[in-house]
């Protein structure tokens, strides 16, 4: 592949990063990382790697995740024009000219995505990145991410859309599914407190966080439903303007969402000083939890002989429901939004009664049952009631 074709074809601004990752293939630079950095945490990044490994398979080469400023870099080159970044990449890639040329030419496209832990994890390496390379790209990258991330939070309530533009007609919810909301507060906390690797940006950046922050609190607490007056779980997604639960996919159906409720409870969680509205919604959402526990329950998985391949999947087992005693725990991933009574769906997005009633496709493709909140509520709240409240949750003292 000749270098001199791809570099005719790009804008001036574009040709050092290309330079930086073809350098890095075809003269062996790889190798040169600076051997006195600290692996950044690349743990965020495995739902987006598991997405792409899904479609490619996972035999290519890949940087060492001791090799910071090389994925770094890799960080720079897929970020867009606007701040924001394309989901389900894997940035530990080791990009040839064809590939750094392709995201090259899609800087200008406008669509960026916060779907499975999407642009608040590279503003985090980034930043981490430049606390230890001290390379003002990274920080510049970080910061102009970062104003993207501020620029879509939605005006109305304070959360994030899946993403935009929108392309179907729930990308533009306000979504919590996927951490789109918590993982982006999560990151804003840090920051306005001051926190690693964010302790030396300026107090106006500092100040713009903490503003985004309280109105997210804000949302996040207005957004979750009540029954009866109690506080209980959150949808996966809230139309922006009525801010009512909405429907993500044909198979979600608006609905109170196991996982998602478990995510913004952990979020929650992490407010050192929380104010009573925070403390009685943890407190609701964690009723809701136990109150809504299938009890001797369990998922049993029956091996096909003949493997049946679907549009987005191939399965070779299928699930049944099982009771019995001492079965175990679950749970349900979505809830009725008025009785509590468990929601299933097929694509056709007709509720269905009883897990059986599942295609075999959806019951083979998508987790209808779960364990999301078992370690939350078996550890995770006890030590916070402890710390926060000085209340105990169970015979032992705090």
């Amino acid at each position: 592949m000749r270098i001199s074709y791809h570099i005719k074809q790009l804008p001036k601004k574009f040709v050092p990063l290309l330079l930086t990752a073809t350098a890095c293939l075809f003269l062996n630079q790889c190798a040169q990382e600076n051997t006195e950095t600290t692996p950044i945490s690349i743990l965020e990044f495995e739902d987006a790697i598991n997405h792409w490994q899904s479609k490619r398979g996972s035999d290519y080469p890949r940087h060492d995740p001791k090799e910071i400023t090389l994925i770094a870099d890799n960080m720079l080159i897929m970020q867009r024009d606007h701040g924001g970044w394309k989901q389900n990449q894997d940035p530990l890639r080791i990009l040839d000219a064809e590939s750094t040329n392709q995201y090259l030419a899609e800087k200008s496209d406008p669509f960026a995505s916060f779907d499975n832990r999407n642009i608040y994890t590279q503003i985090r390496y980034l930043m981490s990145a430049y606390e230890q390379v001290n390379d003002e790209r990274h920080k510049e990258a970080a910061l102009k991410g970062l104003d993207y991330l501020l620029s879509q939070q939605i005006a109305s309530c304070g959360g994030w859309p899946h993403s935009n533009p929108s392309s179907n007609s729930y990308h533009g919810h306000i979504t919590i599914a996927d951490e789109v909301f918590s993982g982006p507060m999560l990151l804003l906390r840090e920051i306005s407190e001051a926190q690693p690797p964010f302790q030396n940006l300026d107090n106006a950046t500092k100040q713009r966080a903490l503003e985004a922050r309280k109105a997210g609190d804000s949302c996040l607490l207005s957004l979750q439903i009540k029954q009866n007056g109690k506080r209980l779980g959150w949808a996966g997604q809230y139309d922006p303007v009525t801010l009512a639960p909405a429907q993500g996919r044909s198979f979600e159906l608006p609905a109170m969402v196991t996982q998602e409720t478990v995510d913004i409870l952990r979020y929650l969680m992490t407010i050192k000083e929380p104010d009573t509205d925070v403390i009685q919604s943890i407190q609701g959402g964690i009723e809701w939890l136990k109150q809504s526990a299938i009890a001797d329950t369990k998922i049993e998985t029956i091996q096909l002989e003949t493997p049946i391949e679907y549009k987005y999947h191939t399965a070779n087992f299928d699930r049944v429901l099982v009771k019995g005693d001492n079965a175990g725990t679950l749970w349900a991933r979505f809830y009725d939004l008025s009785d509590n009574t468990i929601v299933l769906a097929n694509r056709d997005s007709v509720r269905v009664a009883k897990y059986e009633d599942i295609h075999q496709e959806r019951r083979t493709g998508y987790s209808w049952y779960g364990v999301w909140p078992a370690e939350l509520l078996e550890k995770e709240y006890p030590a916070w009631s402890c710390r926060v409240l000085n209340q105990s949750t169970n015979d032992e003292a705090c």
